[in-house]
C-alpha cells in the first residue's frame, strides 16, 4: 500500500526534501540543521612501498594530526568503476588521424590491449575525500545564549543573512587551511572542492549507477540553492 501511495504521489514533490542538504553555494554545503560542510580532495600515499622508518614517521605524524583536532572529521574513500570509453574513443581518433604507419599500428595494438584489459575485469578508481564541518554552536568565542540565538532557526538564518553565512564560511575555510597544512606535512596534497565539484560529488554518491550512464546537467542549469 505504501509503494502504491508513493507511485501515485505528485511529481512536483522534489527528492531534495528527503536529503539533509539545504543548499550548495560558495564552495560550501549548507545542511538543514544549519551546520556547514566543506570537502577536500586528497592525494594518497603508497604506504606499503615505504621503509619501516618512513612508515613509523607517517603513523606518528598522522596520530599527531588527529590529536590536534577539536571538531569532527569524516574521511571518505570512494571506489568507482573507471569508465574507459572516452579514453578508447580518443585512441581510435588518434589511430585514425595518424599518418605514420608504424605509430598507427602501435596505437592499434595498445588500444586492443586496453580493450582486452577492460573486458577481463573491472578497472577501479579510488578517490579520497575529507569532509570538514562547522557548527555555529561550537564557536567558543561567543557565549552560549548568543550562539543559541543564531542557531534557533539555522537554515532560515543561513539562507537569509548573507553576512552571517560569510562569517561562518570564513571560520570553516580557516579549518580547511589548517588541515591542509597538516596533511602537507606528511606528504598528502589536497584541494578544496568548489561548488561544481561538490554537486558532482553528491550526485555520483547518491546515484552511483546512474552517474555512469547519465551525466549530470551543467551546474549553471541546476537549482542548487
Amino acid at each position: 500500500m505504501q509503494s502504491a501511495k508513493l507511485a501515485g504521489s505528485k511529481p512536483s514533490v522534489s527528492t531534495q526534501q528527503y536529503l539533509d542538504i539545504a543548499s550548495i553555494r560558495d564552495d560550501v554545503v549548507i545542511m538543514k540543521d544549519g551546520t556547514l560542510r566543506a570537502v577536500l580532495l586528497a592525494s594518497s600515499i603508497n604506504f606499503a612501498l615505504k621503509s619501516e622508518e618512513e612508515q613509523n614517521a607517517l603513523i606518528s605524524a598522522y596520530a599527531s594530526f588527529l590529536n590536534t583536532l577539536e571538531y569532527p572529521l569524516q574521511i571518505v574513500i570512494q571506489s568507482r568503476k573507471l569508465n574507459m570509453d572516452g579514453y578508447l574513443e580518443k585512441l581510435r581518433q588518434s589511430e585514425k588521424n595518424q599518418t605514420n604507419e608504424l605509430l598507427k599500428m602501435q596505437i592499434s595494438e595498445y588500444r586492443s590491449f586496453i580493450g582486452e584489459l577492460v573486458e577481463m575485469g573491472q578497472i577501479m578508481s579510488k578517490k579520497f575525500f575529507i569532509v570538514v564541518q562547522y557548527n555555529p554552536l561550537s564557536n567558543k568565542r561567543k557565549n552560549f545564549f548568543t550562539r543559541f540565538k543564531e542557531t534557533f532557526m539555522p537554515a532560515f538564518s543561513v539562507s537569509i543573512k548573507r553576512e552571517y553565512f560569510l562569517n561562518k564560511r570564513k571560520d570553516l575555510m580557516s579549518r580547511l587551511s589548517a588541515i591542509q597544512g597538516h596533511l602537507q606535512s606528511f606528504g598528502i596534497n589536497s584541494v578544496v572542492l568548489d561548488t561544481e565539484g561538490l554537486v558532482e560529488l553528491y550526485y555520483s554518491s547518491y546515484n552511483p549507477q546512474l552517474a555512469d550512464i547519465q551525466k549530470m546537467a551543467e551546474t549553471d542549469k541546476l537549482q542548487i540553492e
